[in-house]
């Protein structure tokens, strides 16, 4: 059970430091197939001032510099704001940083990962603001990258989520997927995630329901954290005046006893750290029970239980996993409007595999013979 600290959704700047204005916070990207590896990024820029702009380039830019993006510019613009460390998105920001950028929106630096983003001809796109000495570096989140997520929903194997070594085709996969020849990028490649607890805590800043405030109950896999997730919780949340969200996640186990195949892509850790990162979650039970029981119900004093409009696949004893909710008259049934599941991202990547490898060996190319010119700039005399 974790529980899950953020300022209301919808909010405002807020006020001044006492004795100066607040300090404004510049990032920008792809957030293309948004993990929990973006969220940390956002929530260390987050730390660093008081108002954090993102901004997030179009599917136009990103296809001339990288390669086809998987989700539309409109997904991932809704999938950044719903970050709890975000407070304002800029649609359509141009691919490189540039001063002019920073003060349009009263900025005073801009924040990245400790890795480099190169512009189609391989210039890096925060040189002018770190020449002008208003850029600061965060670090990268080790364990994940889109290169890894891509990799799990095209094999068909378990290991990404199971105590297991990591297969044979993985292995290969993961020494392989997108690399131009003699590629040894630190960048680009599969990493292996490894959770702590200073990592959830950091996620996580522990906020108790309140009097007044009504408790809903949602469960099931959240696994590769999506669009339709967030309209669900987003709808969910409109619900009540002031609502609480508890988001019960099923064990791996679970998970794949429903959905069968190499789900989830995700382990349950991972899955925690990316709904912990939404605005409208207010808690997490790490590894909730399928059923949702009495015990379940009096022991978080719920008030609402609500499900979206997918499958609801029997109990392993042939039950109704919402039977007591529904028994109590507090289960709602939550139409979210969106149609986007994990079964269709993963389809969208296996259609487009060829193009996705293609991006990854090029920005790995990119980024190759960029350290090679710095490192022989620093040998120069």
């Amino acid at each position: 059970m974790i529980r899950n600290g953020h300022r209301a959704a919808g909010c405002t700047e807020p006020p001044s430091p006492a004795g100066g204005r607040a300090v404004r916070v510049w990032c920008d990207g792809c957030y293309d197939m948004v993990h929990y590896g973006h969220s940390n990024q956002l929530r260390q820029a987050r730390a660093m001032g008081d108002y954090l702009i993102v901004g997030v380039h179009t599917d136009e830019e990103i296809s001339k510099h990288k390669g086809p993006p998987v989700f539309t510019q409109e997904e991932r613009y809704r999938m950044v704001q719903a970050i709890k460390w975000v407070d304002e998105v800029v649609p359509a920001a141009p691919y490189v940083t540039t001063l002019e950028t920073l003060d349009k929106y009263s900025c005073d630096f801009c924040v990245h990962g400790n890795d480099i983003t190169l512009t189609v001809d391989g210039q890096d796109t925060y040189e002018e603001v770190k020449q002008a000495g208003r850029y600061r570096e965060c670090k990268r989140t080790q364990g994940v990258s889109t290169t890894d997520l891509v990799g799990r929903m095209l094999l068909m194997t378990k290991a990404h989520h199971s105590s297991q070594e990591m297969s044979s085709e993985y292995r290969e996969y993961a020494d392989s997927f997108g690399k131009c020849p003699g590629g040894r990028n630190p960048w680009t490649g599969v990493s292996q995630f490894l959770q702590t607890s200073q990592k959830i805590i950091q996620f996580a800043s522990g906020k108790e329901p309140q009097p007044g405030e009504t408790i809903i109950y949602v469960a099931g896999a959240f696994d590769l954290f999506h669009i339709g997730h967030v309209d669900f919780l987003e709808k969910v949340h409109s619900l009540a005046e002031r609502p609480y969200i508890i988001a019960g996640l099923h064990f791996d186990q679970e998970v794949n006893h429903y959905k069968r195949k190499n789900y989830p892509i995700m382990n349950l850790h991972e899955r925690t750290l990316s709904v912990l990162a939404c605005r409208y979650v207010s808690e997490v039970v790490i590894g909730a029970p399928y059923s949702v029981t009495v015990e379940l119900l009096d022991h978080f004093k719920v008030d609402m239980v609500c499900h979206g409009k997918t499958e609801v696949v029997p109990d392993k004893d042939g039950s109704d996993p919402y039977q007591e909710p529904k028994r109590r008259g507090i289960f709602r049934q939550v139409d979210s409007g969106s149609d986007l599941t994990t079964d269709l991202i993963v389809q969208r990547i296996i259609k487009n595999r060829l193009e996705y490898e293609a991006r990854n060996q090029k920005k790995e190319a990119k980024e190759l013979a960029f350290l090679e010119a710095r490192r022989q700039q620093g040998e120069r005399p």
